[in-house]
Order: C-alpha cells, then structure tokens, then sequence
C-alpha cells in the first residue's frame, strides 16, 4: 500500500476512534517530506475540554514540537473531513506543503467551503490541495456518529 493510501487510512482508524471515545470522527496524520508519519491524532475536544483540540491542531502541534520548528515545510496533512477555518488557518500559518482530505463540510469547512481561508489575501501560504480522499468511509463514520446522537445512543 502507497504511503498515500495507508496514512489515509491511519487517519481513518484515528477518526473511529475519536468516535470510541464520544468524540466527533475525525482523524489526522501529518507525514514528513520523507513521508515518515511525524503524529497521529483524533478529535479530543470533550476529552480536553478543549474547542481547538481538532486532529489537525493536534498533529499541528506534535509535528512542530517533533520538528523543533513552527513550520511544517515539505510536510503533508492527512484528514479525514475538511478543515474547519480555524485549522486551515493554522495549516497556512505552519506552511503545510499539501493537505489531503476525504469529506467535504459544506456546513463548517474552511477549504472548499465557508470561509476559504486559503483563498484569501490574508492567507500567506497555499497547500497544494486533494480532496474526497477516503470520503465515502469518513462521511459513513461522520453519518453513523451523528444518527446516532440523535436517537440517544452512546456514540
């Protein structure tokens, strides 16, 4: 299996996680230029009690601290849904090279949808973007953890 393929699927397996956990399913990996998977992580918003603690933000973070650098040059991002504004800001912000995504999120996304955030004169970096990577088994894990809120049964 191509790098490609099994870091998508490792940011499913982090998304059906998050899910375990209560969470909304989203996972993320973020590999180095070498393709090396620098972090791996799922939602932990509840867990931390936390409105930024998103799989990109996490992985954002771990990547850097790995790295000793607030930038990610030549790294790419792997997530399952599509980034939010905020963490596409913050994709621009530590110069993701390429970001690699499966679900659209026309109600919250930041990428293709609301905000646009890399579109914008303010946005200093453009990751080379890939979408509906995976998008069928995110928006299945995205649809099941969402019906099943709705009637009442532990996520």
């Amino acid at each position: 299996m191509s790098n490609f393929h099994s870091h998508m699927s490792l940011a499913l397996d982090e998304a059906r996680a998050a899910a375990e956990r209560g969470e909304v399913p989203v996972g993320a990996v973020l590999a180095g230029p070498d393709g090396v998977v620098l972090a791996q992580a799922g939602n932990r918003t509840r867990e931390m009690a936390d409105p930024t603690a998103h799989a990109e933000m996490l992985v954002i973070r771990q990547g850097c601290a790995r790295l000793g650098s607030e930038r990610l040059t030549g790294c790419s991002l792997y997530v399952t849904l599509e980034p939010c504004a905020m963490c596409a800001a913050a994709i621009a912000a530590a110069r993701v090279a390429r970001l690699y995504y499966g679900a659209a999120d026309p109600k919250s996304g930041g990428v293709a949808h609301g905000a646009r955030i890399f579109t914008r004169a303010q946005s200093h970096h453009s990751p080379e973007i890939y979408d509906g990577i995976g998008a069928q088994e995110a928006e299945r894990l995205l649809k099941t953890f969402f019906a099943d809120l709705r009637v009442g049964r532990p996520a």
